[in-house]
């Protein structure tokens, strides 16, 4: 089901293809095709010498997991990181959620390769998710930083924190690598990559190709995926080499029902679209027309008035919903560590089509004979184009400069129509083909953003102590023009913070101990679009938002952070507390059904504040066998009621705990990994999280396990592996995903997705 956006929450180095400049200006190595991303037996690297709370997984690690995880999904272990999906793989991008510390994803900073991903949500309007930019077989590296991570991030809004990832190099001998799975809910893909190896100079590149295909885990429909990745490196003198890569893909997905608490209760946790029963959907949507529930004049008086039981309602049961995006994202740049300096400049380019698509009962097709439902969509265009980089010097020995900067224009389309469903007996248009020849434009927007920023920061190293000191400016400019207005806002909002201030500190005690801390000041843009941000309003509404006492500011956070790290042998640790000031929390509220995609007014509502800590460790016991723990703790909590402009209480928020922001997350994995054998078993463990403001519904807490199992063969150096995963081993019933259709002041609502019960996949890999 595709619902208007209807409440916005409240709530790192900088890369070109495989260097990356940390925020105290450490080189990190490229991701190489033998993966070398991490350090040798440990399944999280804890970032040693950092000056903030830093942990990375390797390439090795997202290979355990089944065939096509989300890399988002391989990070869920990892301290304070909250993630869930409705999906075995993490990669169904509706109901696919990050949040850290208490900030949910919109909130959070996404690169790839250090070209900006925008805020990786479902309706993306200022980037892509990252299982769209990139196979996760492609992955060398993922780096998290909890914070508000470094200031050479290419990112407005990441105020808790960043997600870098790093896509692998191309290897130095030719090669074919590929894969296959099958599994649970006829799933079957496929996956193939061919490495040119050195063709002269030191000249390489790779590339692959991903089809993946499977039924939906409860109810009826498809989830598909067709994607390339290519990467060419061309060295043209000592220490500098120019770096191209391309992404192609088109994810086409059938979507499950989002359902409430009392839905739940009274269909169980399978019920879904009925898109098996389009006779039944007609029956249903003559009902509530008969009824008035849809506003839409009578369709078929014979149908009378009384929902077939146990439907309750017209939202109780949609017939279908999709959703479609077709990418093209490349890059271009030089990067280089000579004569004392360390560069880099990239260019990128990013083409997005895409449709979501509900069969909305809420509107009927015209004509006669025609059906009381039609497709709703709502359609996104998207050119990006953009270059950032940086220019890192040595200043006397123990102090290193670095500078850098990133601009973007993004035009974004966006538009809401409806297409016909020509007969009441047969569905007449495919959900999972893009849609065209609509019969209405409810509204159509040209949006324009304009993106500059820049950093400066510097690095003292005076024996054991390592400073960082830096700061970061921008100027974000949006714009909307109306191609058809409908009822929607249009104009030019701007916001500029040319200072930003960042500093850190590591001090190594010796023995492999450290002390590390810092602040972080960030502030967020806004965003440019009709379902979110300060144009998804009326025009008043708009106008209001740019003088006077509903001025609307932007989003800023102070993030504060002490900890230490600990190497002894083969034990590795952190440990680190946090403090966070979340200022003018924006909120979007509308009136009526949010299915029906009404206006929203954005207002800022007051503060959060967020404490807590987190502790990770990692062994390895000998003998092949490895265990890694994190627990993390938030306390996050709106400090502030939220009132209009009038001062009318609209929900009593002062003291209640964050959505979505579960006090407790607690991660362990035990593996083996010796003679060709590996095997791997973790649990997730997350405690109760709300889904309104005021704190009355909440989903109790949940711990699900997933397994695998392995065996390398070897065959004179061909590479043959069978590996089998299961997903959800113990077949936990629970609730995945809240907030999809974003989170009301109080009482029930269809904005919550169930996890996907047991499942199980075995593939094969072949390479040579």
């Amino acid at each position: 089901m595709r619902k208007a956006a209807i409440w916005l929450l409240a709530g790192s180095s900088i890369l070109i293809s495989g260097t990356a400049m940390a925020q105290d200006v450490q080189p990190v190595a490229p991701a190489s095709a033998a993966d070398e991303g991490g350090e040798e037996g440990q399944i999280v690297v804890i970032g040693r010498g950092e000056t903030r709370q830093v942990q990375q997984i390797s390439a090795s690690d997202i290979a355990e997991l089944a065939a096509g995880t989300s890399p988002l999904k391989a990070i869920e272990k990892l301290p304070s990181v909250n993630f869930q999906s409705a999906d075995p793989f993490g990669a169904y991008e509706w109901a696919q959620r990050v949040s850290i510390r208490g900030f949910n994803q919109n909130q959070l900073g996404f690169t790839l390769d250090g070209i900006p991903l925008g805020d990786a949500s479902y309706g993306n309007v200022n980037g892509l998710h990252i299982s769209r930019a990139i196979s996760s077989e492609n992955v060398g590296e993922v780096r998290v930083s909890q914070g508000a991570g470094s200031i050479g991030t290419q990112a407005t809004n990441n105020l808790g924190g960043t997600l870098e990832f790093f896509s692998r190099d191309p290897s130095d001998s030719f090669g074919l690598h590929a894969e296959g799975t099958y599994g649970s809910e006829n799933t079957v893909r496929l996956f193939g990559r061919i490495e040119s190896g050195d063709l002269g100079g030191g000249v390489k590149a790779y590339a692959s190709y991903v089809y993946s295909d499977m039924d939906k885990w409860k109810g009826w429909g498809s989830q598909r995926t067709n994607q390339a990745n290519g990467k060419i490196v061309a060295p043209v003198a000592a220490g500098i080499r120019l770096v191209g890569t391309i992404s192609y893909s088109d994810r086409r997905e059938n979507d499950y029902q989002d359902l409430s608490l009392g839905m739940i209760q009274r269909f169980g946790y399978d019920w879904d679209n009925i898109s098996n029963n389009y006779a039944l959907a007609v029956r249903i949507a003559d009902i509530a027309n008969n009824r008035g529930d849809t506003g839409a004049p009578v369709s078929n008086a014979a149908a009378g008035t009384v929902y077939p039981a146990p439907i309750t309602s017209v939202d109780d049961a949609y017939f279908n919903a999709a959703g479609l995006r077709r990418d093209w994202l490349g890059s271009f740049g030089v990067e280089g560590d000579t004569g004392g300096l360390n560069f880099a400049l990239k260019g990128y380019y990013h083409n997005n089509h895409g449709q979501g698509l509900w069969y909305t009962p809420y509107v009927p097709s015209p004509g006669a004979g025609a059906s009381p439902i039609s497709i709703r969509t709502t359609e996104y265009d998207m050119d990006r184009k953009g270059v950032f980089g940086h220019l890192t010097g040595e200043i006397g020995g123990n102090n290193a400069l670095t500078v850098g900067a990133w601009y973007e224009n993004n035009a974004f389309q966006q538009a809401r129509r409806f297409y016909a469903l020509s007969s009441r007996t047969e569905v007449t248009r495919d959900s999972l083909d893009f849609q065209s020849n609509p019969f209405a434009t409810q509204w159509d927007y040209d949006y324009t953003t304009d993106t500059f920023q820049y950093y400066v920061q510097d690095k003292l190293t005076l024996g054991a102590l390592t400073l960082n000191l830096g700061w970061k400016g921008f100027s974000v400019k949006n714009q909307a023009d109306p191609n058809v207005a409908g009822s929607l806002a249009s104009g030019e909002i701007k916001v500029t913070d040319w200072f930003q201030p960042t500093a850190g500190f590591n001090f190594r005690l010796g023995s492999g101990a450290e002390l590390f801390g810092g602040f972080s000041q960030v502030t967020r843009a806004f965003t440019a679009s009709a379902t979110t941000g300060p144009f998804a309003t009326t025009q008043a509404g708009f106008n209001a938002l740019l003088s006077g006492s509903t001025k609307l500011k932007p989003e800023q956070s102070d993030t504060y952070e002490l900890g230490g790290r600990l190497r002894s042998g083969p034990f590795t640790a952190s440990l680190a507390g946090y403090y966070v000031n979340f200022r003018n929390r924006l909120l979007g509220v509308t009136t009526g059904a949010g299915i029906v995609g009404n206006p929203v007014t954005l207002q800022n509502v007051g503060d959060v504040r967020s404490l807590g800590f987190e502790a990770t460790g990692d062994l390895r016991l000998g003998s092949g066998f490895g265990a890694f723990v994190s627990y993390s703790y938030n306390d996050s909590t709106y400090r502030d009621d939220v009132r209009n402009a009038a001062g009318t209480l609209l929900a009593a928020t002062r003291g209640k705990t964050v959505v979505d922001a579960p006090k407790h997350l607690l991660k362990g994995e035990l593996t083996y990994d010796l003679g060709g054998f590996n095997a791997r078993v973790g649990a997730n463990y997350m405690s109760k999280r709300y889904f309104t403001y005021t704190n009355d519904q909440s989903v109790e807490g949940r711990v699900v396990v997933d397994a695998t199992l392995g065996y390398k063969f070897d065959l004179a150096g061909r590479q043959l592996e069978i590996q089998a995963n299961a997903t959800n081993l113990f077949d936990k019933k629970y609730i995945s995903t809240i907030g999809t259709n974003g989170f009301g002041n109080s009482g029930d609502n269809m904005t919550l997705m169930v996890g996907a019960p047991q499942q199980f996949f075995v593939t094969l890999k072949a390479g040579f």
